[in-house]
Order: structure tokens, then C-alpha cells, then sequence
């Protein structure tokens, strides 16, 4: 099923704890490869986590390692939901 995917070196990372930075998050998610891009979704008005965040690896393998590790992983009491994210476009810059 990881194949297709193959279009797509982004990942969906839901359940972190709100408590986790763009660091955090690249801390956990790079021991499976390069990340090149985070976003880390925060609400407009208090910039606050909203647990859930976008991560792009370097190349797509890399996203099947992270997909296929850290799914269900635990982290702070909470656990993570990792899938591959297709036609991801991340936000532009303000």
C-alpha cells in the first residue's frame, strides 16, 4: 500500500501533545531520514499546538520507515498516528 504513496515524501503526524515544538517533532521524526520541511499546525489567534503536523522527508522511502515505526508509538502519554499525506501543499509564508 506504501506505493502509492510514491508521489509523496510528506507524513500526516497526529495525537502529539501540544506541548511538542517544530523541534520536538524533527528530534522524533529523524531518525528515519532528513526532514526538509515541518509544519506544525498552531491556532491562529493563541498560536498554540493543535496536535497535529505535516512532515516532509527528503525522499519517499524515508516516509515508509516513519510510517511503519512510529505509528502507534507513545510520546508524552499520547499516541501518534503517522500516515502518508498525498497531495500536501504547505502553507506560504505571510
Amino acid at each position: 500500500w506504501h506505493a502509492a504513496y510514491a508521489d509523496s515524501a510528506y507524513v500526516y503526524v497526529g495525537g502529539l501533545d501540544p506541548r511538542l515544538s517544530e523541534g520536538d517533532v524533527i528530534t522524533i521524526f529523524s531518525q528515519y531520514g532528513e526532514i526538509v520541511d515541518v509544519n506544525l499546525v498552531r491556532d491562529k489567534k493563541t498560536g498554540k499546538s493543535m496536535g497535529f503536523a505535516f512532515v516532509c522527508y527528503e525522499n519517499q522511502q524515508s516516509t515508509i520507515l516513519a510510517v511503519d515505526n512510529i505509528s502507534g508509538s507513545k510520546v508524552l502519554g499520547k499516541t501518534l498516528r503517522v500516515d502518508h499525506k498525498s497531495g500536501y501543499k504547505p502553507p506560504e509564508e505571510e
